[in-house]
């Protein structure tokens, strides 16, 4: 088994290089250089001779294929990219709506060439979408290899090559024979609506998202604290799922080892149809179900020759899976609890007698959490860079929350697959079954949202000393592993881990407390939020934005990681999301004591929905028609009121925040018009920071502005966009006047301090 291992595990390590580090041009020279190390190894006779032979073998082969896939795989595509003409699909999963339509997967074939493919499509009169239709019409067509204005191949690594856009001419044939390969859809889709009816409407997303992995039903507030405390891989289909059949399998027939075995197997090929085959869950099944068949085929399950064949096979399929975060996620859990959660336990079980009563009750328990413990640390182990490189948060609550909430997860998913079976059949005893299993489900979502508004659930790894401080665990950890005395092998690195946390922390801090006066625009995407901070108070300015996270979690991780428990006062300049998206969630996050928003004369929805939050959450609402003064722990803000009317842009709030002789002036969204007005009215100084209007929008941050303020910073909250933003001219008027321009899309948050 360990030589199919040595072929494997470098094979699959060349697939990763090669896609994500390598380009596409050097992999057969790379390739070819390895296939001769590895005629060259056969000289050698002595056992890491072979080793190496097999190595290199698999280096070859694992550069080689990735170079072959990647061409005929992405070929088809290419030859369709920047192309426009008529276009046959047949339908492969349920739509998904988007902002001006939906988007459905498809199997496309134009001009000769067959795709798999995501397909927009525009308007509301369409009927419905269903896996197995056909659709013809006329399409644009784009790689699928960029996301946000950048380079991805995220799309790649789900299988999917080329994007078209086509408008709402297109014709729609609904088919009545089912693909056998599409029926898995309908299934999930049947298990969904299931739930939805069986399960209490604060469950019913909770358990969908178990049981198919389809977490769309779930509140962006919701998802975020599962994130927040490290239980987000619950919701999506996994290997822990595929554990949890498997035990079912086992209760319900024993210990038989081949009708155990033969049950689990169906059961898990069923899961992984309806789930879309994830790489995690396939990774799973083939591990769980050599696991099951080595005994009855007398072979050893090996573990790592395992996980490595099941690597292989996964990115035989489609290398670009390397790219997706799943795979990595999930490959990187299991190595890490092959490393590590076995010593663990047994380091923390060992000693525990072998009694009866009480005390074997309590060692059981022990050994219980001990081992959930252990497992979610090595799962940790190697997880933590790849979510802290993607996310750019560091959960420490982890390990409490699983050993808090996994057992009631395990019940909630194995009810919710009964419950959706049965309800498919006999809805009244669904909802019975839905109603018990809904208790487990509401533990879950309790403990995720009481530990997620611990201000240390989690810290933002924005900051040099939380970043040198998580490298300088892993150094602790390798000097753990090298200690040659048994006592104190652990315990000194996890206390001076705990050491150099809090000394991080403070070192994050200082600075804010120190600073008479300073100003973060917040990196949140194509949005605004800014926060104004003193020593002793806190004000923020906008929260929202279309970054990869919630602008509301991006403030309240920026605020609580440098020790501010409190927004005293939110600023709303305007109703538009990507200023104001991000508002529920800091009320869920952060305690928020004043609200100031301007006062429109028509209602408008995004208002309505963020005052009910802001009174749900006891948080003080002013809505402006005058100017208004705030005074905060030395700082002056003067908040002025709408200018203009209309327009959402127009009929918004500007700021102009001042601390001895430092001035900061946002404008919001308004335009140059406005801007004349405020000029007009605004008695504004010679201010020291800009940030700019509307995102650098071409109609903001006019000549007469620049002129009458005089900044000698401009910064431009701004991410990727399809606006222009920020626009050449307005770069230059702010070159012209004199400003050093600073943006968020290229550096991330931006601070400006006064000692």
């Amino acid at each position: 088994m360990r030589k199919l291992f040595w072929v494997t595990a470098p094979a699959c390590a060349a697939v990763f290089l090669a896609v994500l580090f390598l380009p596409r041009e050097v992999l057969l020279p790379v390739g070819a250089v390895c296939g001769a190390a590895g005629l060259a190894a056969f000289l050698w006779h002595s056992k890491t001779g072979r080793k190496a032979r097999l190595a290199a073998l698999g280096l070859c082969v694992g550069f080689v294929w990735t170079f072959w896939a990647g061409q005929a795989l992405v070929a088809p595509a290419q030859e369709l990219d920047g192309t426009k003409g008529a276009f046959t699909a047949v339908i492969t999963d349920w739509p998904r709506p988007t902002a001006y339509g939906s988007s459905v997967s498809v199997t496309l074939t134009a001009s000769g060439r067959t795709v798999d493919a995501l397909l927009y499509l525009d308007g509301e009169d369409l009927p419905a979408l269903r896996p197995g239709d056909r659709v013809e019409g006329t399409a644009s067509f784009r790689l699928a290899n960029r996301m946000r204005g950048e380079e991805s191949f995220l799309s790649y690594a789900s299988g999917t090559w080329l994007t078209a856009s086509a408008g709402e001419e297109v014709t729609v044939y609904q088919s009545e024979d089912i693909p056998l390969n599409l029926r898995p859809a309908w299934w999930r889709k049947a298990l969904t609506d299931a739930l939805t009816g069986a399960f209490p409407a604060d469950t019913a997303p909770l358990a969908v998202a178990l049981a198919t992995g389809d977490e769309s039903g779930l509140e962006d507030g919701i998802y975020s604290d599962l994130q927040r405390v490290g239980l987000a891989h619950v919701v999506a289909v996994s290997g822990l799922h595929v554990s949890f059949l498997c035990g079912m399998a086992l209760r319900l027939l024993g210990r038989n080892r081949r009708r155990t075995a033969l049950f689990a197997l169906v059961l898990m090929a069923l899961f992984a149809a309806m789930t879309g085959g994830s790489p995690s869950v396939l990774r799973a099944s083939f591990m769980q179900g050599m696991l099951l068949l080595a005994p009855l085929l007398g072979r050893e399950e090996d573990t790592p020759t395992s996980l490595a064949l099941a690597l292989f096979l996964l990115l035989l399929r489609n290398p670009y899976a390397a790219a997706g975060l799943g795979l990595q996620l999930s490959f990187a859990s299991v190595a890490g609890i092959c490393l590590v959660s076995g010593p663990l336990y047994r380091r923390w079980t060992g000693w525990l007698p072998q009694s009866k009563g009480v005390i074997g009750v309590l060692c059981k328990v022990w050994r219980w959490a001990a081992a959930s413990l252990a497992t979610t640390a090595g799962a940790l182990v190697l997880t933590t860079p790849i979510t802290a490189l993607s996310f750019g948060t560091f959960s420490l609550i982890a390990p409490l929350a699983n050993l808090a909430a996994l057992w009631a997860v395990a019940i909630t998913f194995v009810g919710a697959i009964l419950t959706g079976t049965i309800a498919l059949w006999l809805l009244p005893l669904g909802e019975v079954l839905g109603a018990v299993f809904s208790l487990t489900g509401r533990y879950v979502l309790w403990c995720a949202e009481g530990l997620a508004r611990l201000p240390l659930a989690a810290v933002s790894l924005d900051g040099i000393f939380l970043q040198m401080w998580l490298g300088a665990v892993y150094a602790l950890l390798v000097l753990g592993l090298l200690w040659r005395r048994e006592r104190g092998r652990m315990v000194l690195p996890v206390c001076a881990g705990v050491c150099t946390l809090c000394a991080s922390l403070l070192c994050t801090a200082w600075p804010m407390a120190q600073s008479n006066f300073t100003v973060t625009v917040l990196d949140v995407g194509q949005g605004q939020s800014v926060a104004l901070t003193t020593p002793g108070s806190t004000v923020l300015v906008d929260c929202g934005g279309n970054g990869w996270r919630n602008a509301g979690d991006i403030a309240a991780d920026y605020l609580q990681t440098r020790g501010r428990s409190r927004v005293d006062v939110l600023i709303l300049t305007h109703y538009h999301s990507d200023h104001a998206n991000g508002v529920k969630q800091l009320l869920r996050r952060m305690e928020v004591g004043l609200l100031l928003a301007p006062e429109v004369q028509e209602e408008d929805a995004l208002q309505q929905e963020l005052l009910q939050a802001a009174q749900a959450a006891g948080t003080q609402v002013c809505l402006l028609r005058e100017n208004a003064a705030v005074t905060l722990d030395g700082a002056q803000l003067t908040v002025y009121a709408p200018l203009g009317a209309g327009e959402t842009n127009e009929e918004g709030l500007s700021v102009l925040g001042s601390r001895e002789d430092f001035d900061v002036l946002l404008t919001g969204d308004m335009d140059e018009i406005i801007e004349g007005r405020l000029i007009k009215y605004g008695n504004l100084p010679d201010v020291e920071l800009l940030v700019a209007g509307h995102h650098g929008s071409a109609h903001a941050t006019s000549p007469a502005l620049l002129e009458e303020i005089q900044p000698e910073y401009a910064a431009i909250s701004v991410g990727y966009n399809t606006y222009g933003h920020p626009a050449w001219g307005t770069l230059e008027r702010l070159q012209a006047a004199g400003c050093a321009i600073y943006t968020t899309r290229e550096l991330g948050h931006l601070t400006f301090r006064v000692r």
